[in-house]
């Protein structure tokens, strides 16, 4: 009896995985962003709130590591910046347009990460990547239905969304060249960047630092803050690890899971609806999902991608 051939090992698949699940954890961030408004802190102070109290708590990293944030500075700065403004930028157009544009705008990200994979990495688009590209558009749009057309940026939030989406494939694209190097250190430089970013664009907006949170709301929302600052070390790795290995037009694909649990947990803790349309559009979401992962990637041992898509 002639012996079993063996599949090949999928490397691809535990960063796919991994981005997905991070993804997910994305989706549930606006429970604790509303517990914190409900504890006192106005909507616009929330972003600097979390990156704040994340920043201190990743500070003994960055101290233990602070050798490598000196010698390889280039590598770990850059990304941290596009990857932090990426989503201060996306936080603040939740507070300046309608999240439903914000959403739409942000996840246009897959085409610029597909278009920026064959300028710059010399992927070839492949006739997987195209149909994913078609079903994730698909979706996103049937779950997020505009009434009034499709998302063309018309004021400052609208183009802030649309703006954090391409800060964060320019950024996804830096960490594949990079490669999975020093992540620690890019996830802490991506808080750190966020909370620069998302306290400059309060003053921006307001001339000065009004509205800024009080002792006693934050000892009133003290375990959203919390909890959100211990959950930020592993949600961001889950987001920043997957982006050195894979394509960076698969990342911002999968990272649509966020939409799907974003409107699924809506639905059962508010009073949000889930009917037929945003059971098509997830349905279609999870298809480009599948449809992209299909086509596998190599990835050697040092954890770089050896076969582009």
């Amino acid at each position: 009896m002639p012996a079993r051939e063996k599949r090949p090992y999928r490397s691809d698949l535990v960063p796919s995985v991994a981005i997905a699940v991070g993804a997910a954890f994305w989706g549930l961030y606006w429970i604790p962003i509303r517990g914190i408004e409900q504890a006192g802190v106005q909507a616009f102070w929330t972003g600097p709130v979390i990156f704040g109290f994340s920043s201190l708590l990743f500070m003994p990293i960055v101290l233990f590591r602070i050798h490598n944030y000196i010698a390889h500075w280039r590598q770990i700065v850059i990304p941290g910046l596009l990857a932090g403004f990426a989503f201060a930028l996306y936080i603040a157009s939740l507070n300046l347009t309608d999240v439903v544009r914000a959403i739409l705008l942000f996840y246009m990200s897959p085409l610029w990460s597909t278009l920026l994979g064959v300028l710059v990495l010399k992927e070839r688009l492949t006739v997987n990547r195209v149909v994913a590209l078609l079903l994730a558009f698909c979706g996103l749009y049937i779950v997020l239905v505009v009434d009034s057309g499709l998302p063309v940026p018309r004021n400052m939030g609208d183009w802030f969304a649309l703006l954090s989406g391409l800060c964060w494939s320019i950024a996804s694209v830096k960490l594949f060249q990079d490669g999975a190097h020093m992540i620690l250190e890019k996830v802490t430089m991506f808080t750190i960047f966020a909370l620069l970013l998302s306290v400059f664009l309060v003053v921006w907006q307001h001339g000065d630092l009004a509205g800024i949170p009080g002792i006693e709301a934050l000892e009133k929302g003290w375990y959203w803050i919390l909890m959100v600052a211990l959950a930020m070390l592993p949600i961001t790795y889950l987001t920043i690890w997957p982006a050195t290995v894979l394509s960076p037009g698969r990342v911002g694909m999968l990272l649509m899971v966020e939409v799907l649990v974003g409107v699924g947990s809506a639905a059962l803790l508010t009073d949000e609806s889930f009917g037929m349309r945003e059971m098509v559009g997830a349905l279609l979401i999870i298809s480009a999902g599948v449809v992209e992962v299909v086509r596998q990637q190599k990835i050697d041992n040092s954890g770089i991608v050896g076969g582009r898509t």
